[in-house]
C-alpha cells in the first residue's frame, strides 16, 4: 500500500536548511493561526493537525535526520513511500520519548506512522509512553503578569488547577506533566503543553513587551502642563504633561508595560489625546470666547 508523501518543510513553509529557531518561530505562528481552540474556519483543524506533525518531526534531530536521509521521492515521479520500503532506513519501533502534540488516536498520518510510528503490522516492542497533548491558555494581560493558580478542564472532562508563573508570554509553552494522552502497554502519560495566549485589551494595545494606551487631557492641561494618571495593567501611575503638548504626543512610563525575555519589563507609553467638553457653562463659553479672541494661535499654519 503506497502512502503519500508529506513535505514537512513546505508545510512549515521553511527551507530544508531552516535553523532550529526558524523551526520553531513558524511553527508556533501557524499553531496560533489555526488551532481549533482559535480558528473555526473549515479545514482549520486539518492544517492544525498538519503543522503540529510536521513540527514533530522537523524539531527531533533524530527524525528530522531520518527525515531528510528518505529525500523527496516526488521528484522522481514516485506516488509515495510504501511503509515496507522503510524497514531498513528506519527499524522498528513505537514513539519516543519527545513527542509534543496529541490530536487523539490516529492524529498522525499514515505517512507519519510508516517512519516513525507502531502501526500497519509493526511490532511496538514493549511499553509505549502516552502522546503529548496542546491546548490554548487564554489569559489576559492582567492574569499573564500577576500569574497564579488558576482551574482549567479538558475536553475528556478532567479538571485540575494548575499554577501560570507570572510573566508569561505570548506564544509561550507551559508543561503539565502526566496530563497527556494515558500511556500503553503499562508506558507512563505523556504531558499536556499549554500555549499561551494573549486576549485583546479594552484600554491597552500590545506592541511586542510595551502597552499602547490613549491619555485624554484637557485643553488647559495640554497647554499649561500638568501632572494627570495613567492606567497600568497592576493600577494607575502619575505622568507629566509637558507644557505645549499637542494630540499625538507620546509619553513614556519606563518599566510599566509586559515583561521582557531577559526579566526586565517593556513600557507604557500613553499617547496624548485633547479632549474638549460637548457641553458648556456659560462661563466656560464666554472663557473660550475671551481667549479665542486674544490668541493669534493658528494651527494649520504651524503655530507658534
Amino acid at each position: 500500500m503506497s502512502v503519500g508523501f508529506k513535505d514537512y518543510y513546505e508545510i512549515l513553509g521553511v527551507p530544508r536548511d531552516a535553523s532550529a529557531d526558524d523551526i520553531r518561530r513558524a511553527y508556533r505562528k501557524l499553531a496560533r493561526q489555526y488551532h481549533p481552540d482559535i480558528n473555526n474556519e473549515t479545514g482549520a483543524e486539518e492544517r492544525f493537525k498538519e503543522v503540529g506533525e510536521a513540527y514533530e518531526v522537523l524539531s527531533d534531530p533524530e527524525k528530522r535526520e531520518r527525515y531528510d536521509r528518505l529525500g523527496d521521492p516526488r521528484s522522481a515521479g514516485a506516488e509515495g513511500p510504501n511503509p515496507a520500503d522503510f524497514e531498513d532506513l528506519f527499524g522498528r519501533g513505537g514513539f519516543g520519548s519527545d513527542v509534543r502534540v496529541e490530536f487523539g488516536e490516529g492524529g498522525f498520518s499514515d505517512f507519519f506512522e510508516s517512519l516513525f510510528g507502531e502501526g500497519r503490522g509493526r511490532d511496538a516492542g514493549g511499553p509505549l509512553r502516552g502522546r503529548d497533548r496542546e491546548a490554548v491558555l487564554d489569559l489576559s494581560l492582567e492574569e499573564a503578569l500577576a500569574g497564579g493558580r488558576r482551574r482549567l478542564s479538558l475536553d475528556d472532562g478532567e479538571s485540575f488547577e494548575v499554577n501560570i508563573p507570572a510573566g508569561v508570554r505570548e506564544g509561550q509553552r507551559i508543561r503539565i506533566g502526566g496530563k497527556g494522552a494515558a500511556g500503553r502497554g503499562g508506558g507512563p502519560p505523556g504531558d499536556l503543553y499549554l500555549l499561551v495566549h494573549l486576549r485583546p485589551h479594552r484600554r491597552f494595545r500590545r506592541e511586542g513587551d510595551d502597552l499602547q494606551v490613549d491619555l485624554r487631557v484637557t485643553p488647559w492641561e495640554a497647554a499649561l502642563g500638568a501632572t494627570v494618571p495613567v492606567p497600568t495593567l497592576s493600577g494607575t501611575a502619575q505622568v507629566k504633561v509637558p507644557a505645549g503638548s499637542s494630540s499625538g504626543r507620546r509619553l513614556r512610563l519606563r518599566g510599566r508595560g509586559l515583561p521582557t525575555r531577559n526579566g526586565e519589563r517593556g513600557n507604557v507609553y500613553a499617547t496624548v489625546q485633547i479632549a474638549v467638553p460637548k457641553k458648556m457653562s456659560d462661563e466656560e463659553r464666554d472663557l473660550f470666547e475671551k481667549l479665542a479672541a486674544a490668541s493669534d494661535f493658528d494651527p494649520r499654519e504651524g503655530g507658534r
